[in-house]
């Protein structure tokens, strides 16, 4: 049998830095927050090249909390696709928005220019495309189509740590983008972890 996911082998790999690290947070005090998640958001935000990065408990908080700053609410529409973990349309849900589904391009499984264009009414306050099994959804079609038409985008880069479009990374092309490091990630944590 092939594991979804090992952590094992990525703690085996990095132990002695990984025993440091929560060595470090044991001495300090700080089991929520502190020091060493700063780090890593000044770290993760300068590795995918943007200006910041808000460590949040897992991915769907993450979803959620974006949607909810760019005033995502009951009423509104939220496109985004049905291929996708339950997360992406629990987080949409939480907002007390309706999702909307836009069928995914059969080469790449991720979100259809053309389909989201059909699914927009004058509802739909954001689109949520989700990068799949590390491949880009097609951002600059995407966010054409949302920019013409006055709805924020949130990315769901929940599986796709590292993706590129051209020289720039995914989780830069929205106003807001969405992580996840649940173990079975492609840059999965030994718990959960939203940014």
């Amino acid at each position: 049998m092939i594991p979804v996911a090992d952590p094992l082998a990525g703690y085996l790999a990095y132990k002695e830095e990984i025993d440091a690290a929560v060595a470090r947070v044991f001495s300090s005090g700080r089991y929520i927050l502190g020091l060493e998640v700063e780090a890593f958001e000044r770290e993760f935000a300068a590795w995918i090249g943007t200006g910041h990065c808000v460590g949040v408990a897992n991915g769907t908080d993450a979803l959620h909390l974006a949607l909810a700053a760019l005033g995502v609410g009951p009423g509104d529409e939220v496109v985004t696709v049905s291929h996708t973990a339950v997360a992406t349309v629990a987080a949409v849900v939480q907002t007390g928005a309706r999702p909307v589904f836009a069928d995914i391009d059969p080469d790449t499984c991720t979100m259809d220019p053309q389909s989201l264009a059909r699914a927009i009414t004058p509802k739909t306050r954001a689109v949520v495309p989700v990068h799949l099994y590390g491949h880009p959804a097609d951002m600059d079609a995407i966010c054409s189509i949302a920019q013409n038409r006055g709805i924020s985008v949130v990315e769901d880069c929940a599986q796709a740590h590292g993706a590129k479009i051209g020289n720039r990374m995914v989780g830069t092309f929205g106003q807001a983008a969405c992580f996840s490091f649940y173990p079975t990630k492609n840059l999965g944590a030994w718990a959960t972890g939203g940014q």
